[in-house]
């Protein structure tokens, strides 16, 4: 199945302690560079919180769920409390199917993971 509906990472800082990592479209092997690279331009530090929002994610394969577990394990070990929002319910049962939804802090909304985080 070939999915052609690129990648935009935004970011969005919400505060000098809360960052908001705005994902939409296709994330898979082709499209997860971009992510990577918005990712790599973060400062993560301690006590600090990272909202991935992924309510625009269209598709996510392996390659994008490893980047995302990657992200987390980097956030985490800065010290900074990573979150994910807006997961679609699709998207969300693979997680589940996967057992990371025992790894992630999931919100239904951007809004809920930063009241969560500050």
């Amino acid at each position: 199945m070939q999915h052609d509906h690129g990648l935009t990472v935004t970011l969005q800082p919400h505060s000098p302690r809360l960052q908001v990592l705005v994902v939409a479209g296709d994330l898979d092997h082709h499209t997860a560079p971009r992510l990577r690279a918005a990712l790599d331009e973060l400062t993560l530090v301690s006590g600090a919180g990272l909202v991935i929002d992924l309510s625009g994610l269209t598709f996510c394969d392996s390659t994008g769920i490893s980047l995302l577990v990657a992200a987390h394990q980097r956030a985490q070990d800065a010290g900074a409390a990573p979150a994910l929002a807006g997961l679609d319910p699709d998207i969300a049962n693979v997680f589940r199917i996967m057992g990371l939804d025992r790894l992630f802090s999931s919100y239904e909304s951007r809004e809920k993971a930063v009241a969560a985080l500050q």
